[in-house]
């Protein structure tokens, strides 16, 4: 009964707060309302699907030629399923923190919850210290890659410009995102960027099938121990979007309905992932060990130059993803994050680019860098810090017994929920963070050594 009562507090407000939106914008355009101001459960499913997979769908093939055949599509479907899980323990310790927050009559109309705040409610300011620095580093990181991934991909249309100076280029394009207000607001960029996604993922699937196996080709993976961590701590970033999981929540009417719409867009972005990076690696082999970008081994043609575009247009929207929750932090940092003035609240916003801006032109590391960030930042960020808060929130009695969402019994209740929380702990801890780490880590050096930091063009072929 308690539980029906939270689920009407928590829908009545946002209900209450749409009504009121419509009221004040009864003579506006419905167009532009009907393509800017998403809050459904269709309008997070979109959200959650286009941010999943962006860029790291063309290193995906490179972590193939790493792991293997077999060990690729076995990780991603196993880090599918984990991602899922953990994405829905955020949301349920985000209702859980949202109820009794509204219980004590605070008001969220002009403030977005985010991840370190529900840790911060529910666990203290401890738990809040490392949620916000595992959360925007890895934020941060997730935007430098963008961003890399940007400058990447335009050099296989126009190789007359040097990968740095296109970071320079696509740097200031990114910038622009500032002027999107919230996640309400990425409705139409949402469901253009799946499109693309989906467009390029199948794109490189045919061409692979078409281009046939090249003469000679070997599928020696795994062959070394550094590279099948490597690979593997890659699929583990990949599945590991789930870090705006709470942001995207407070965006929609009813939040409580989230709950399994992170599982239900995992399932579609495998229907991409796997069949793109397992004919990629059947047609080209071993030889994706030195091409992280899967771009660089297709022929040019108007089919490929269409993939690209499309998806230098889906890395701006996702580097909007990645940057919005750092907007949000730093405007909250400075006291500008109740205001209602977009222009003031986007120039405000603009230091958060300017770091994002350098790292990627120190680590245009394409492809590695995803694997060092999975490891050492997704794995605690998404994985085992909410599998661990939502162990120690409900530890106590009273807190299961009063607890929002009670676990599902097909799971094995609380039980169920606290073993599949430690299995969820140990395994990041060891294979994720550990060996993960470890391999990650040798891989970024010697991409260093090879290549040298501010590299002007990274992997570039040598011009004749």
């Amino acid at each position: 009964m308690a539980s029906e009562k939270v689920e009407t507090i928590v829908a009545g407000n946002y209900v209450e707060m749409e009504r009121e939106g419509e009221a004040k914008d009864s003579n506006s355009n419905k167009l532009s309302r009907y393509l800017w101001h998403g809050g459904s459960v269709y309008d997070a499913w979109f959200s959650c699907a286009s941010n999943q997979v962006a860029q790291v769908l063309l290193t995906l093939p490179y972590s193939f030629s790493q792991l293997g055949m077999l060990s690729g599509i076995l990780f991603q479907l196993f880090y599918g399923l984990m991602g899922s899980w953990t994405a829905y323990l955020i949301s349920v310790l985000y209702v859980e923190y949202r109820t009794r927050k509204e219980r004590e009559k605070v008001d969220f109309r002009n403030h977005v919850i985010q991840w370190f705040e529900v840790l911060d409610g529910l666990l203290g300011k401890h738990w809040r210290n490392a949620g916000l620095f595992f959360n925007c580093t890895f934020l941060l990181f997730g935007s430098v890659i963008q961003l890399i991934a940007c400058a990447s991909n335009i050099y296989y249309i126009n190789d007359n410009l040097d990968k740095r100076t296109w970071t320079y280029i696509f740097g200031a394009c990114c910038a622009t995102t500032v002027f999107i207000p919230s996640f309400h607001n990425y409705r139409i960029w949402s469901f253009l960027g799946l499109l693309m996604t989906t467009y390029t993922a199948w794109y490189l699937t045919t061409a692979a099938l078409l281009h046939g196996q090249v003469e000679g080709v070997t599928h020696s993976g795994p062959s070394k121990l550094v590279l099948y961590f490597t690979g593997a701590t890659n699929i583990l970033y990949t599945f590991g979007g789930h870090a705006v999981t709470v942001e995207i929540m407070h965006a929609m009417w009813k939040p409580q309905q989230f709950k399994l719409v992170y599982l239900f867009a995992t399932l579609y972005v495998l229907t991409l992932t796997l069949p793109s990076a397992a004919a990629m690696y059947w047609a080209f082999g071993d030889m994706l060990l030195d091409h992280s970008n899967a771009f660089s081994l297709l022929p040019r043609s108007g089919f490929r130059n269409a993939a690209v575009v499309v998806m230098l247009i889906h890395q701006f929207i996702t580097f909007g993803f990645a940057c919005t929750p750092l907007y949000f932090v730093w405007e909250k940092a400075i006291g500008m994050h109740e205001t209602k003035s977009v222009c003031k609240r986007a120039l405000a916003r603009l230091p958060v680019v300017i770091p994002i801006w350098f790292l990627a032109i120190i680590f245009p590391f394409f492809g590695p860098i995803n694997s060092t960030v999975g490891s050492l930042l997704v794995s605690f960020t998404v994985y085992i810090i909410p599998a661990m808060a939502h162990m120690i929130t409900f530890a106590p009695a009273a807190a299961r017994e009063n607890a929002v969402e009670r676990p599902a019994s097909f799971i094995g209740g609380w039980v169920g929920h606290y073993c599949m929380n430690a299995f969820v702990v140990v395994w990041v801890l060891v294979v994720g963070f550990g060996f993960g780490g470890w391999a990650s880590m040798l891989n970024f050096v010697h991409q260093v050594d090879t290549f040298g930091l501010f590299t002007k063009c990274y992997q570039c072929p040598p011009k004749h």
